[in-house]
């Protein structure tokens, strides 16, 4: 089948709502800094009448990453599933007004009318450290019937979201699209997303690893939580022996990118930290725009690097400015 997209996310399709909070914030509401914290929408609401909203986008880790993917020029298709709401109607022509097909269609709302468009609460202390409240809604309702085989065989790679790992019938979703996607000679790309999510489902997203992802990207604190270590290198190590090659990120240390024998230092880009929201999910994108553009892998780090920098840089998940222009993209 011929290749029509460079990427495909598969993802919880979720509006980000932005406030900045200071950590007193946090802790008298007995949140974790930096962590995911699954919500009910009783909770949703109660945070967002307690914080002054800085802004709303559609959001959701792996659409990032697809909406900086394309504005590198990748040609890009996201799944997931949304209410047939308002927000859910922002969040599908959020997607294809950045050129992004979303072919998925809406939760059937005679059969599931308590359930709305996914949201996150984003909460952002002024170390740019961002702490998520997310309330899933509509993602809990995907599943493998979700997963389009005539979009997954014509897409070069197919990039999971680890968040997504926490509804009821994701895990065999992606089991489900790995499985096609290598049926018509495509690549899996994983990201582990949060280290909390990946307490929840270690022994899952380790046997979706070895079994089923040729790339994988985490950062470091994901990567020893999996591998059940404090050491990063140790870590490191056991990623190169269940993947073909891995991506960590390691914040003010850069990034490594592994591949057999093979290992890349990456630098990163010096920027003022202003919110951290998006910087895995842009870094990904970065690389993978680069892969499917045929660049090599020290490229493809560099241009991961840029992208991340540029949306720490200011609030929010995705870019403002194209400093990658100079780059050939």
């Amino acid at each position: 089948m011929t290749i029509l997209y460079d990427l495909c996310g598969i993802g919880n399709a979720i509006t980000d709502i932005l406030a900045k909070v200071d950590p007193g914030f946090l802790a008298k509401q007995g949140m974790v800094p930096g962590s995911m914290t699954l919500i009910d929408a009783d909770r949703a609401d109660i945070l967002k009448e307690q914080i002054q909203v800085e802004g709303v986008t559609g959001g959701g880790s792996a659409a990032n990453t697809c909406a900086v993917a394309a504005q590198l020029g990748a040609r890009v298709a996201y799944l997931g599933k949304v209410a047939g709401d308002s927000s859910g109607q922002a969040f599908a022509q959020d997607l294809r007004s950045c050129g992004i097909t979303f072919p998925s269609a809406p939760l059937d709302g005679r059969v599931n009318a308590n359930l709305s468009t996914a949201c996150c609460v984003v909460l952002v202390t002024p170390d740019g450290q961002r702490t998520m409240n997310t309330y899933l809604g509509a993602c809990t309702e995907f599943t493998p019937d979700d997963v389009m085989p005539d979009v997954i065989a014509a897409s070069s790679v197919v990039y999971l979201e680890g968040y997504l790992f926490d509804p009821p019938h994701a895990q065999e979703a992606f089991r489900r699209a790995a499985s096609l996607a290598h049926k018509a000679g495509r690549q899996v790309a994983l990201s582990l997303s949060d280290p909390f999510c990946v307490g929840r489902h270690r022994e899952a997203f380790l046997d979706l690893v070895r079994g089923h992802i040729d790339i994988l990207f985490a950062n470091e604190n994901e990567i020893c939580a999996l591998y059940q270590t404090e050491n990063f290198e140790t870590a490191a190590r056991h990623a190169a022996e269940d993947t073909k090659f891995a991506a960590l990120t390691r914040s003010e240390k850069g990034s490594v990118i592994i591949r057999g024998g093979e290992r890349i230092i990456v630098l990163p880009v010096p920027t003022q930290v202003v919110d951290t929201t998006g910087a895995g999910d842009a870094y990904a994108a970065g690389f993978l725009a680069g892969l499917t553009s045929n660049r090599t892998l020290e490229e493809c780090g560099r241009l991961a690097s840029v992208a991340a920098s540029e949306v720490i840089s200011h609030y929010g998940a995705r870019p403002l400015a194209n400093p990658w222009k100079d780059m050939g993209f």
